[in-house]
């Protein structure tokens, strides 16, 4: 109870039980099924109208013929606005996997109220619909495999999405030095034969464009190395390259 006054006290009356009487026992005299948006009911108590989610209107047995007072009802429109949260959380992970903090943000764009974000990611994180670890694992691995990112970029792209460093790294330590290898050989080997000119021109271009895509001065250096042995350039060649 001490919680909801909280809730309560933080929010204000809800702007749709303005203009309900403070004092009056209300009476549900009709129940009415919206047509949009989509699963939401209009509860009638006389000239007072209220407009909930169909989970909401199960909860507290908002049927015809059942009396509520005004305080009830802020706490109901409290419990429609996490509901309403939680529904448009859902609507954003029907596209596809999103971290915790860019639900967030789509529901911050939707003038959603603080409390009620809250209680939405937490209930998505409870019912594992919202997984920040297994998101940033299998974007680590995707964008390895798929798109031959270095740890470096993956590491930057998991923290615009709000992912936790721990959880970054821990996802980054999933992928071994020979995955990260091969896709890097992979994509450079693709940029040096697309690049002409000398084997001095090929190599700075080749690094530089392996460098953009988050691989270390390192493993560039193996990679170029790799690609001159595969061309048959004479050994010298391979210890010239170096971004020191």
């Amino acid at each position: 109870m001490h919680e909801e006054q909280e809730i309560h006290e933080e929010q204000g009356i809800h702007e749709g039980l303005a203009g309900f009487p403070d004092d009056e026992t209300l009476w549900i005299t009709e129940v009415e099924r919206l047509a949009k948006p989509r699963g939401r009911y209009l509860i009638s108590f006389g000239p007072y109208t209220l407009s909930v989610h169909e989970d909401v209107l199960v909860k507290y047995r908002m049927v015809k013929g059942n009396a509520f007072t005004k305080q009830e009802l802020e706490e109901i429109v409290v419990a429609d606005e996490r509901q309403q949260a939680y529904v448009e959380g859902l609507k954003a992970l029907e596209r596809k996997p999103r971290t915790r903090k860019e639900i967030e943000m789509k529901l911050r764009q939707k003038g959603i109220e603080t409390g009620s974000i809250e209680y939405a990611l937490n209930r998505l994180v409870e019912e594992r619909l919202v997984d920040d670890e297994s998101y940033a694992r299998q974007w680590a691995q995707q964008r390895i495999r798929n798109h031959r990112k270095g740890k470096a970029w993956i590491r930057q792209e998991l923290q615009q999405k709000g992912v936790d460093k721990s959880i970054i790294s821990e996802a980054l330590a999933e992928v071994s030095s020979d995955q990260e290898f091969e896709a890097a050989l992979a994509a450079g080997r693709k940029k040096w034969n697309q690049t002409k000119g000398e084997a001095a021109d090929r190599k700075r271009k080749t690094g530089a464009y392996l460098m953009r895509r988050g691989y270390s001065g390192e493993l560039v250096r193996k990679v170029i190395n790799q690609l001159l042995k595969e061309d048959a350039y004479p050994e010298d060649e391979e210890e010239y390259f170096s971004f020191d």
